[in-house]
């Protein structure tokens, strides 16, 4: 061997020397902690990163959050102390705890970066004009439902007096009743019959107490048809073991309990109870033949601990199998989410917000927003599109301006209201490029702050108007805003005249 050679012969020996030496270093202390925090913390969500929120917030409000969940002991608010003589063992031994915690402590921004929109939001109408209905009560309203029949009246809930109210298509009171608790969800059974869901508590608490009734809209008579649900917050009705009887899922929102409950009616008329998933959050849920086998599927987003969207395939024996779709952290307060088919394939995408804000971490978040995630088949779903929204509560899809592309509206109920208060409500119009969408804010941010939406046609014209709901106070995440809007307007109208 020449001296060349064996001279570029040692070099690459100590090299593969130096290079398996490095792939094989003993971890980091913060790679260990980080792997004791996916490993405690993984096991009842998908792990977060410390980069998503800032370290006051996690000091201050998560981590200790956490420690009492985990059964350690929290004093003076943010310091830890190991379990005394007698006191039951902790579900993370303490001091794993304090390099869990001392990882997030290190790792932490001082500050989360605002995002920073992909295209500026437009101040227009864009195509729209505001119809308020004419009240002479100044009580504060707190709209968390609004609705409407194929009569095109307008239904509206009142969390603060527990009314259900009727307005005809003049946007008058033709109707109103008083109900156990606020009604959170409607579905119409014909021109005289409601089933209503009744959420129970409108607070975060474990209490059984939500209702699913049914109201005759001639009489005024409520028939509750299944009580002693733990925050219900959505209701559908479908056959789905083809046995000619209707059942019922509903999602239990819950607090630290929860779940996708499935109720079969009896021969007595009473519905059998059986979980489908014992998770809290569930948020909404969505029918429909998804695998085409002829049976009827569900769709459900989950919006709290184990956040994310899961696929319930009918197992066609009165049951079913569960398969998570997409995941999120914790952190994400997931929202809503809708079915649409955005790339013209044939095959419906995933159409997804984020934005709960009235949790531990109380902060504006960057990835709070409105996403689109592509179906790529095989229960697959790609993420093709967001854009930032702070505090972004429920989004709809629908071609309002009937041009042949999809449009999205948006409202945001933990929006910026101090910096940038037109992101309360964003119609963003699609354009011939499936996945570009301009976004316009009409100039309506002092008319109310929105805790729900929905799409339907009030006028009866052939397009698609928008129902706006007012929740005027309370929620308010920055302390120094004070409230601009109109705080006895239960609900506007944003009347479609694109046509």
């Amino acid at each position: 061997m020449s001296i060349r050679k064996g001279l570029l012969y040692s070099s690459f020996v100590f090299a593969s020397i130096i290079s398996l030496a490095v792939s094989c270093h003993a971890p980091t202390r913060d790679e260990q902690a980080k792997a004791l925090a996916d490993k405690h913390c993984g096991s009842c969500h998908m792990p977060v990163s410390p980069a998503l929120l800032d370290s006051a917030t996690w000091n201050d409000h998560v981590l200790p959050a956490m420690a009492q969940r985990a059964g350690i002991r929290v004093w003076n608010e943010t310091s830890y102390y190991p379990p005394m003589a007698g006191d039951p063992a902790p579900i993370i031994p303490f001091k794993e705890w304090m390099e869990i915690v001392g990882y997030y402590q290190r790792n932490a921004p001082r500050q989360l970066a605002p995002a920073k929109p992909p295209v500026a939001l437009r101040h227009d109408w864009s195509g729209f004009r505001m119809g308020a209905p004419h009240v002479t009560d100044t009580t504060t309203t707190s709209t968390v439902l609004v609705a409407a029949d194929s009569a095109g009246n307008i239904y509206t809930a009142d969390a603060y007096e527990n009314t259900l109210t009727r307005w005809d298509t003049s946007m008058k009171k033709s109707g109103s009743w008083k109900t156990h608790s606020p009604v959170v969800d409607i579905a119409f059974r014909g021109p005289a019959l409601a089933r209503i869901t009744q959420i129970g508590d409108m607070r975060a608490v474990d209490k059984p107490s939500g209702i699913i009734s049914d109201l005759n809209l001639e009489s005024g008579d409520i028939r509750d048809v299944q009580p002693y649900l733990q925050r219900p917050v959505q209701t559908i009705a479908a056959d789905f073991d083809k046995d000619g009887q209707v059942e019922m899922i509903t999602c239990a929102f819950g607090h630290h309990t929860g779940g996708l409950i499935y109720l079969k009616p009896n021969a007595d008329g009473k519905y059998q109870e059986k979980a489908l998933m014992e998770l809290p959050g569930a948020t909404k849920a969505i029918a429909a033949d998804f695998n085409r086998d002829g049976w009827t599927d569900l769709m459900v987003l989950f919006a709290a601990g184990e956040e994310g969207i899961w696929l319930f395939e009918n197992d066609k024996k009165g049951g079913f199998s569960s398969k998570n779709l997409l995941k999120f952290p914790p952190v994400y307060g997931s929202t809503s989410f809708q079915l649409a088919d955005f790339n013209g394939d044939g095959k419906l995408d995933i159409l997804y917000t984020c934005g709960d804000n009235a949790d531990y971490s109380i902060v504006l978040k960057p990835y709070h927003g409105v996403y689109i995630f592509l179906n790529e088949g095989n229960d697959q779903y790609k993420q093709a599109w967001f854009y930032p929204v702070n505090g972004c509560t429920k989004a709809i899809a629908a071609d309002f301006d009937q041009d042949g592309a999809l449009d999205i509206a948006t409202i945001a109920f933990f929006a910026d209201l101090e910096n940038n208060p037109g992101e309360k409500f964003i119609l963003f119009k699609g354009n011939k490029n499936k996945m570009q969408f301009t976004p316009y804010a009409p100039p309506i941010e002092k008319e109310g702050h929105w805790m729900t939406m929905e799409a339907a046609d009030i006028d009866k014209d052939g397009d698609l108007d928008l129902l706006l709901g007012n929740y005027a106070k309370g929620f308010i995440v920055q302390e120094q805003y004070k409230p601009n809007w109109k705080e006895y307007q239960p609900f506007i109208v944003l009347f479609n005249t694109l046509r």
